[in-house]
């Protein structure tokens, strides 16, 4: 089995607990997520299968979406609701401030995220130092906020949030950090990933789904083939003549790519009779590969030329 499930993580469970749930219900031991989702965070969690985990340098995972709560009020140290209050204050801001202040958290920007994160230092998360009551400087980032819309008023003076937003960004770190900007303490009430990548809540299937279509026999049907996240990249057809040199990974003359040649640094995914094997570049005058995965048939007639 290999391919992608696009599954919608429950709060309250780690990442690492959907894989190991998956993985399972697979039967797969190459079983692993293209990007973590904090326990206390719901929504999408893609999750790779079989040989599908060596595709993982090559997926758009850059822009996620989500929708989070942003709670003004208060301030906790893991910059969310399971914390503990460090401040708290009640100048609320109103959303004509929110939205100007958040503006000012677009582009570019630095986030210094909390203790209670999963950067490594020293090959340790921070949150476990943090549980084991160690202290250490948490390193500056620099991430990219595509935007952030502020859509309206919720409960006890939370805020919703609307954000687009690069790789490695903390939406919590957000809230923290536009409380700072408003002039009163906030933290973040709840968060759902709606998009990652190419995945979005529509392909999504939760943990319950997934465990009644293993039931009956039905999982792989809902697996998302292994093209599917990569399809940014230029589809290249291997004629049937070099279906030998296919199969040894050889290497394939660069003649047999139409039109213009493309730069050694680009990546392309590769099929031969409509079937995807993985991903070449050229080297010279020849394609030499970066990744190859057995045949595994294109769900979609049009993979190859899209």
């Amino acid at each position: 089995m290999n391919g992608f499930f696009n599954i919608l993580k429950p709060t309250g469970m780690s990442s690492a607990a959907v894989v190991a749930v998956m993985r399972r219900l697979t039967g797969e031991k190459r079983t692993g997520h293209a990007g973590t989702l904090d326990p206390e965070a719901a929504g999408v969690l893609p999750i790779m299968v079989g040989k599908a985990t060596r595709l993982f340098d090559y997926l758009v995972d850059k822009e996620k979406e989500y929708e989070a709560v942003c709670a003004f009020g208060s301030r906790t140290d893991t910059q969310d609701a399971t914390g503990t209050v460090l401040e708290t204050g009640d100048r609320y801001p109103d959303l004509e401030l929110i939205r100007e202040k958040a503006s000012e958290l677009t582009g570019e920007i630095r986030q210094t995220p909390s203790m209670f994160s999963a950067i490594k230092i020293g090959g340790t998360p921070l949150y476990t130092r943090a549980r084991r009551g160690e202290t250490v400087e948490v390193p500056e980032r620099i991430v990219t906020v595509n935007s952030i819309e502020v859509k309206g008023i919720e409960p006890e003076h939370g805020v919703a949030l609307r954000v687009c937003c690069g790789k490695g960004t903390y939406i919590r770190t957000l809230c923290d950090d536009l409380g700072k900007k408003c002039g009163c303490p906030a933290h973040m009430r709840s968060l759902v990933r709606t998009r990652s990548g190419v995945f979005t809540m529509d392909t999504g299937l939760t943990l319950d789904e997934a465990r009644e279509l293993a039931s009956s026999g039905n999982l792989a049907a809902r697996m998302l083939p292994s093209d599917y996240p990569i399809r940014h990249l230029r589809a290249v057809e291997i004629p049937g003549k070099f279906a030998r040199q296919v199969a040894s990974g050889a290497k394939i003359p660069a003649e047999i790519i139409s039109g213009d040649l493309p730069e050694e640094t680009e990546y392309l995914r590769v099929y031969l009779n409509g079937v995807f094997w993985g991903i070449m570049h050229r080297s010279a005058d020849s394609l030499v590969w970066n990744v190859q995965i057995s045949p595994e048939p294109v769900r979609e007639k049009t993979a190859a030329g899209d």
